[in-house]
């Protein structure tokens, strides 16, 4: 029996600080590099406003992600209502510095003015070297320029769960909202000490990777593994390509996890794998949203990526799921990589 997707759940939100964001962000990653196609800045900007148009007001960032900000700010500053466009960016520290008063106002000023806003709404921080304790001093700055308003919420990105609880023990209740971390259905690493973490300090995760660079989809089901070298392949699906193949488990295990996701998406009108792999991420509790790459310019999922909001996994469809999970070493991984983020250390 084909079940109707929901008329009535239009969008999901969720609270983050003061605001009330979608389930779904548009992540810019993809601005970074050509590799993933290129576009001329004023059609980007036109697309980041059909994007919004259709309800995707949240957009994702970094620093470190080509124009991305820039683009960013120049659309948002355009835009009727700029208030209703909510915007996500990242401070990265991948090498050694003395993490100053100076320097990390100036990160954030750097933000502030390519964004063209007054502040930033949420500023992510990501910390490559654990050794380095800087990172709480760096915390404790930002903490500092939220009480002066040069920024609203602050969020983590790709810390463990470990370094996740020093940091909320040391700042107190409520000053780190979030935690930007891979999770999907072939990396689950977040089910475990991440979730209970989350829990315990009110942090929601922001999750990328979540339908593993579009491999989580219709396109690949049936198709033979593909060469990481051929040429064809993005620099995220060389990623999880190899996530799959050589951590998770087997190409073959994988076009059977992609069957049965599709014999799950055939019983709700007008679903995709991707639906259900993006609603299954969602579903977790601890989940705030799911980032979704948009290959602005490009290409355009805002329809497809809509449906996720129409329909809920029920108990039958998570055990036919987790039938295939479990034979995988989904489980294991934790181990086998390391806590969420350890694969960028």
């Amino acid at each position: 029996m084909i079940m109707p997707a929901s008329s009535v759940l239009k969008e999901e939100t969720f609270r983050l600080g003061d605001y009330e964001l979608p389930r779904l962000f548009n992540g810019l990653w993809q601005l970074s590099s050509n590799s993933w196609g290129s576009a001329p800045a004023v059609k980007i900007r036109r697309q980041m406003a059909s994007y919004a148009e259709n309800g995707y007001t949240a957009f994702d960032m970094a620093d470190h992600y080509g124009p991305a900000e820039t683009l960013f700010g120049e659309f948002r500053q355009k835009w009727s209502e700029p208030e209703e466009i909510f915007g996500a960016t990242k401070w990265c520290v991948f090498r050694k510095v003395e993490p100053t008063r100076a320097l990390v106002e100036g990160a954030v000023d750097e933000r502030i003015e390519r964004m063209k806003a007054q502040r930033v709404d949420l500023l992510q921080f990501h910390w490559q070297d654990y050794e380095d304790p800087g990172y709480l001093t760096a915390l404790h700055h930002l903490s500092d320029l939220r009480q002066e308003g040069k920024i609203s919420l602050i969020g983590l990105c790709n810390f463990d769960t470990a370094r996740m609880n020093e940091i909320c023990e040391e700042l107190g209740p409520g000053v780190v909202v979030s935690n930007q971390v891979q999770f999907s259905l072939v990396d689950i690493r977040p089910l475990y000490a991440m979730a209970e973490a989350c829990h315990k300090h009110n942090v929601k995760l922001l999750t990328y990777g979540s339908v593993c660079g579009g491999f989580l989809s219709d396109t690949w089901m049936g198709k033979a593994e593909p060469d990481p070298y051929s040429g064809d392949l993005t620099p995220s699906q060389r990623k999880y390509l190899d996530m799959i193949v050589k951590a998770w488990g087997s190409w073959t295990l994988f076009q059977s996890l992609l069957s049965v996701l599709r014999s799950v998406a055939d019983k709700y009108e007008g679903m995709s794998i991707a639906n259900v792999a993006t609603r299954w991420v969602l579903d977790h509790d601890f989940v705030g949203a799911v980032i979704i790459g948009a290959r602005m310019g490009v290409s355009e999922h805002t329809d497809d990526n809509r449906k996720v909001y129409g329909f809920r996994l029920s108990a039958e469809d998570r055990e036919a799921i987790n039938a295939v999970l479990v034979q995988s070493n989904g489980p294991h991984l934790i181990r086998t990589i390391g806590d969420c983020g350890a694969e960028y250390r």
